[in-house]
């Protein structure tokens, strides 16, 4: 794995204008695996410079997501805490002439662009406002337009070496100069992104594929700015099981709404870590097996296939490996916190953590039992073997039960469960009757809410 000399340095940057959802965990969760392992520093950055779209409440989201998941940041920032330092940036580029004013109402460029377009040419910026004399620029002013600033960009290839891609490279002489500062003031991504970057000293900017086209552009601001160029990553997309866009199905896919459904936070981490890499999707039972297996060189180039069906599978697979101790407080949340005992027997039959609760009111009850064959249940009952009951009870009673009935097989355990569980299938009775306890098998068996 690719690693700097001293401890790196990373950072998970989400806008608060929406929910986290599975893309964006994604690059939260590599960054945050990448410094554990290599006991580097991660922080949050809040990239909250949209006045019109972020919200508190969002960013409290994330937050909750991210602490849910168990992704802890060691730092947190926020980009509206940091508008001088853009300002310090910005006169910088300014004075060394990379920033420079344009006055073209977004008509006008959109009519310049189609007017590329039809030509058969790129729709490249043709850098029209560096032929502007003061005169004209003052003249602009005074009709009440407001510029916007462009980055301009040296035409040169830009080169990297991509931790996921390997050698990168980009033509910024095909490029139009970027927009970093909007006609009324504000910044763009970007910018302020490289700005922290330098601030913080980010070593590593660990981020999905869909930033390449960003990265050749922000080398050369790092630069400009005279600030070190981190090392890039860029991890392939996630697309649907079909190999379709996530982008219009977030709203399903958000953090939020997986942990309302019951999906397991581990599952959700295990999943993201290993889509698209060269190792197997199975469960864990603590982020640790993660951290230690993190490796960029076995990432895939390939779109990641995500399936809603896989997960909930792995979630459920995560639940049935998952120790007492780590669901204790949990289970005690729902009501249903009847032991070890009682965790490890039904574990292996829950499709989420909240299907607990129906296996502690069948064994505390009282449920209706279903008699399938009164008689031959009444018959049952006098066979039950004395107390104390343990693992070995089930099969003592239904062996008694096969000697006086001769019934085997479906035959002898069906009604039974039936009787008392009230349901088809379900946990090993062995591992059930002596937590159900003998006064309300006996009960059930009876016909007696229990």
């Amino acid at each position: 794995m690719t690693s700097s000399a001293s401890p790196p340095v990373v950072r998970f940057a989400p806008s608060p204008t929406g929910l986290l959802h599975v893309g964006n965990i994604r690059a939260a969760l590599f960054n945050w695996l990448y410094v554990r392992r290599l006991g580097g520093t991660f922080i949050l950055r809040l990239d909250d410079t949209d006045r019109a779209r972020s919200r508190p409440e969002f960013e409290q989201a994330i937050e909750r997501d991210l602490a849910w998941l168990g992704l802890d940041w060691d730092r947190k920032e926020k980009q509206s805490d940091r508008l001088a330092h853009y300002d310090v940036a910005r006169d910088r580029l300014i004075a060394v002439g990379r920033l420079y004013p344009c006055y073209e109402t977004p008509e006008e460029l959109e009519f310049k662009r189609k007017r590329l377009l039809a030509q058969g040419r790129p729709p490249v910026y043709d850098r029209a406002a560096l032929k502007l004399s003061d005169e004209d620029r003052r003249r602009l002013e005074s009709e009440g337009r407001r510029p916007h600033w462009r980055f301009k960009l040296v035409a040169e290839e830009v080169t990297w070496d991509d931790m996921v891609r390997g050698p990168q490279h980009v033509d910024e002489a095909s490029q139009s100069d970027p927009v970093l500062v909007r006609a009324d003031g504000s910044y763009l991504y970007s910018f302020t992104s490289v700005v922290d970057d330098i601030g913080f000293g980010i070593t590593h900017v660990l981020r999905g594929e869909d930033h390449v086209t960003n990265t050749g552009a922000q080398i050369q601001m790092f630069r400009a700015l005279e600030g070190p160029v981190p090392v890039f990553a860029h991890l392939p997309l996630l697309v649907d099981a079909a190999g379709g866009g996530l982008s219009k199905r977030t709203g399903s896919l958000s953090v939020a709404d997986l942990r309302e459904r019951g999906v397991e936070a581990l599952a959700i981490s295990a999943l993201l870590a290993r889509l698209g890499t060269a190792d197997a999707v199975e469960p864990v039972i603590s982020l640790d097996t993660l951290v230690a297996s993190v490796d960029f060189a076995r990432v895939g180039r390939a779109a990641a296939r995500f399936s809603e069906d896989e997960l909930a599978q792995l979630s459920a697979r995560t639940l049935h490996l998952l120790p007492y101790a780590d669901v204790k407080e949990r289970l005690a949340g729902i009501d249903a916190d009847l032991g070890e005992a009682f965790w490890l027997a039904v574990r292996g039959n829950l499709a989420t953590l909240a299907d607990a609760a129906g296996w502690a009111q069948v064994v505390r009850g009282p449920i209706a039992p279903v008699l399938e064959e009164p008689a031959f249940l009444a018959e049952a009952a006098g066979l039950l073997p004395a107390d104390p009951w343990d693992e070995t009870s089930w099969k003592a009673w239904t062996g008694a039960i096969t000697t006086a009935t001769g019934r085997k097989g479906r035959q002898l355990f069906h009604p039974l469960r039936l009787a008392l569980t009230a349901q088809e299938k379900g946990p090993e009775m062995a591992k059930l009757l002596p937590l159900i306890g003998r006064g309300r098998v006996e009960a059930r068996l009876n016909g007696q809410a229990a």
